[in-house]
């Protein structure tokens, strides 16, 4: 198998393992564009989930400090969001590492 293709696939797969450090290393280590190309794209998707996290936190801040003895909505729906985004792209993750170790 080439090399490049397990690199690239790694990148995608470390959302298991190395979270956003391995495609960083990989991105500044290869000089193959495509197997930059790909670490960036992995590195990309490892942060999506980073974006809503201080949407959560001000939820539980908001909902803990204001709401005495009601259900924290705003929280629930904050967690609901992050977790489903968390699945999509570990969905994601998945398929491209696999599309990538399979492309001829």
């Amino acid at each position: 198998m080439d090399s490049r293709k397990v690199l690239s696939g790694l990148c995608y797969f470390s959302i298991f393992f190395a979270g956003f450090l391995f495609p960083l290393a990989v991105y500044f280590a290869t000089g193959d564009e495509m197997t930059k190309q790909h670490a960036k794209k992995a590195l990309l998707s490892h942060l999506i989930p980073l974006i809503p996290t201080p949407l959560i936190v001000f939820a539980v801040w908001y909902d803990f400090a204001t709401i005495q003895d009601q259900i924290p909505v705003f929280t629930i729906i904050s967690i609901v969001v992050l977790v489903l985004i968390w699945i999509i792209v570990l969905i994601w993750n998945i398929v491209k590492g696999v599309k990538v170790l399979t492309a001829e």
